[in-house]
């Protein structure tokens, strides 16, 4: 670390360094209700003793406790849960070998699936473990439900598959005693919303079969587990996030490119691409020997990092090049092995991928791991740091800051980043729009009744009485009745954000590549967008609003886009509110305008802005959620914030906050919006609004509202940190701005913000 600082012309890039220090196994007996055979197992592969935390989230399970596990990566969770539920499967067997317990695995993706099974028949435990996905032939799919003990799935499938056909999985629903659900942290805003509604239909249909499993969830460290578990299963959880697994010690950089050219918007400042560093210091730490994998946030800019980085170790050696490689996707298990095979056998020393890595790949033998921007989570950053450290051997990490508020923030405050995880997994389960599709479901896979309104929250009897007025359920004397012959499953999209999806088409060929909702296809797929998918980048060359398709072509460019949109904003109810002294912070409904109105288009790498072109695109409604915070005429007059400089003011104190919202509840900036003005009408005074971008609600803005005076605060600093003088996009200007990122006021911004944190409870 200290060589990379020192070359010449970085001295002042590292803003930080945290030396975690190395950390001792503690290890345990292994239980003594463990089953003989799941033992051998895992000493077969090279488990002589479990640790600590292993063996009590494993007393916890196999004593039928929920339980979430929040430890970190490379912590052996996996171990943890299937030490009791490969025990209690075996131990559950009748005496002619028939099925006598099942279990439910539930993952994000198919490929954090599949490995899981890979591994499962590794271990060679003996438990009947299998898939149940969207490639699964007619007949896994039977042999999954009359002889599978260990099913693993995503919620998708439990979703479309096995809740609304759950009379063919009567026997497997009957006999499940476990449910995990690994790497929850990704259950977040409308999808984390959706499943866990999908979770109480699940826990309902087990209920109709006299099932009632024990949950077991697994993450990195996030704030209060617990909290996040109970809001996605609705049950109780005993949270344990103690970690005995031993470590060696890891030195993390937190790294901050340099403001170096004014090719900005209105003349600002921009800072260095972050991926433009990452090849830099990819290329010194090959040259040096150390193992490394670079985190880029696309494809076509891992193979840029790869490109830059092979081109400046030929200056040093002509031998180097060929140690760095960019990874390009498809991850099919042969390159994995290959990838793997190349990297401990020295052929491979750098290797830039992009973040589909966190997930679903069993990467060792590495000593350094670069990230190319926050990733947007504190357990992601853990994850992708994970990966560096060979067998316990000391690691080196460097998070690579991006022109960001969020990015600034964190380098300038490392405490946020490294200390106590402050981020929570928001989402709002009785948000109406999700709710009531899935009460729809809950209607077709047995009829509701009164018992049921609990389960699904104090929202389901408003909701049901809508769905009645709407002829979609039928009251009758044993409960409510779904009306229609189709599956309301099939019509509710569980990771859509809202509106009706849009195809995404090959213009040259027809054939369909993928799909983007409603909500968000004005934004990312307007005619002249970038749009990355699977890591490749495609050009939208026009998209048809009538018929839902976007047309699109493969292209390899050196620029990416941001659409602008202005936003109007009316207050529906007030749901909360807290007086900061003269002040007032609210959290309630709005009803939100938008319309996209054009386009930005960036040099990459660099970042500069080189065009904007206008789009005609309608304007569109939404009733969301939205925290919003007022300042009274006199307090501003007496703080001396000049009438003029109100607009400027509020609206960089508006963009900076939606850029570090994301420090504290686990979103995007783009799932979040904004509109500030010097005189509401709905208000009468000074007011900041910031909404969530789906309809409903997705729980940021609540989120927001929880945390205001942290949030706030960390705002605040954020706009004083940097280095700018009149504003850059490190701190209040916004891509996605549709008034051109003007007014902006940066003294008066952090002015108001004082003014405001002056009256927050402490």
């Amino acid at each position: 670390m200290a060589r990379l600082a020192q070359v010449p012309g970085r001295e002042e890039r590292l803003r930080h360094l945290r030396v975690l220090p190395a950390r001792e196994a503690t290890v345990e007996p292994w239980p003594q209700w463990s089953h003989p055979v799941v033992r051998a197992a895992f000493e077969r592969r090279g488990v002589a003793s479990p640790w600590l935390h292993q063996v009590v989230t494993a007393d916890a399970v196999h004593a039928g406790q929920h339980v979430v596990l929040a430890t970190g990566t490379a912590s052996g969770k996996s171990l943890a849960y299937q030490l009791p539920v490969l025990s209690g499967i075996l131990a559950a067997r009748g005496a002619r070998d028939e099925r006598g317990a099942t279990a439910l695995y539930l993952s994000p993706t198919k490929a954090l699936a599949n490995d899981q099974l890979a591994g499962l028949l590794e271990l060679a435990s003996g438990v009947r473990a299998t898939t149940h996905d969207g490639d699964s032939t007619r007949e896994q799919r039977d042999w999954a439900r009359d002889h599978g003990e260990y099913l693993l799935t995503n919620p998708d499938m439990v979703h479309r598959s096995l809740l609304p056909n759950h009379q063919r999985w009567a026997k497997f629903f009957a006999k499940l005693q476990y449910v995990v659900i690994d790497e929850c942290h990704h259950y977040r805003g409308v999808f984390g919303a959706h499943v866990a509604q999908v979770l109480r239909r699940l826990r309902r249909v087990c209920a109709l079969y006299g099932a009632s499993p024990t949950f077991v969830l697994c993450s990195a460290t996030v704030a209060q587990p617990e909290v996040a578990a109970h809001r996605l299963t609705g049950l109780d959880h005993v949270a344990l996030t103690a970690d005995h697994s031993p470590r060696g010690r890891v030195s993390i950089g937190l790294w901050e490119p340099p403001l170096t050219t004014y090719g900005g918007e209105n003349g600002a400042p921009v800072r260095r691409a972050a991926s433009s560093e990452s090849a830099d210091l990819l290329a010194d730490l090959v040259a040096e020997g150390v193992a490394t994998l670079a985190f880029i946030r696309s494809r076509r800019g891992a193979e840029q990092v790869a490109v830059h980085a092979q081109r400046l170790l030929a200056e040093v050696d002509p031998s180097l090049p060929g140690k760095v490689a960019a990874y390009r996707g498809g991850y099919l298990p042969e390159e994995r092995r290959e990838l793997e095979r190349a990297l401990r056998s020295g052929e491979l020393t750098g290797l830039a991928a992009t973040n589909a890595l966190e997930l679903g790949i069993d990467i060792s033998g590495l000593d350094a791991v670069l990230i190319a921007g926050f990733p947007g989570t504190r357990a992601a950053m853990w994850q992708q740091i994970g990966r560096a450290g060979r067998e316990g051997q000391d690691a080196l990490a460097v998070l690579i800051a991006r022109d960001d508020p969020l990015d600034t923030y964190l380098v300038a405050h490392p405490d946020a980043l490294l200390g106590a995880p402050v981020e929570a997994t928001a989402f709002d389960p009785d948000n109406h729009y999700v709710l009531a599709p899935h009460l729809c479901s809950a209607a077709h896979e047995s009829p509701l009744t009164e018992q049921d309104f609990a389960l699904f929250g104090p929202e389901t009897r408003t909701v049901v009485d809508g769905l009645v007025a709407a002829g979609l359920l039928r009251k009758r004397p044993h409960g409510w009745f779904w009306t229609d012959a189709s599956r309301p499953s099939d019509h509710t999209d569980i990771r859509s954000t809202g509106g009706a999806a849009f195809s995404l088409i090959e213009a040259e060929s027809g054939r369909v590549v993928g799909t983007v909702d409603g909500a968000s296809v004005h934004s990312t797929a307007h005619e002249g967008a970038v749009y990355l998918h699977r890591g490749e980048t495609w050009v939208v060359g026009r998209l048809d609003l009538d018929d839902h398709v976007a047309e699109m072509s493969r292209r390899d460019v050196n620029f990416s886009t941001a659409a602008r949109e202005t936003i109007d904003i009316a207050v529906v109810t007030e749901r909360e509110h807290e007086v900061w002294g003269d002040c007032r912070l609210s959290f309630g409904e709005v009803d939100v305008t938008s319309q996209v109105v054009s386009y930005l288009v960036r040099r990459q790498p660099g970042g500069d802005v080189v065009a904007e072109h206008p789009l005609d695109l309608p304007p569109r409604s939404l009733r969301t959620t939205s925290v919003w915070w007022t300042v009274p005429d006199h307090v501003l007059a007496e703080a001396g914030l000049a009438a003029a400089d109100l607009p400027g003011s509020a609206h960089a104190a508006e963009h900076c906050s939606i850029g570090l919202l994301p420090l504290f509840a686990t979103c995007d900036r783009w799932d979040i919006g904004g509109v500030s003005t010097a005189r509401h009408p709905d208000t009468g005074v000074l007011t900041v609004f910031v909404h969530d971008g789906h309809p409903g609600g997705a729980g940021f803005s609540e989120r927001g509202y929880r945390a205001a005076r942290e949030w706030l605060t960390a705002t605040r600093d954020t706009i004083e940190a940097c280095e700018c003088l009149d504003g850059c996009p490190s701190c209040i200007q916004s891509p996605k701005c549709g008034n051109q990122n003007n007014p902006l006021d940066k003294v008066g911004a952090r002015q108001l913000l004082d003014v405001l944190l002056a009256g927050a409870p402490r």
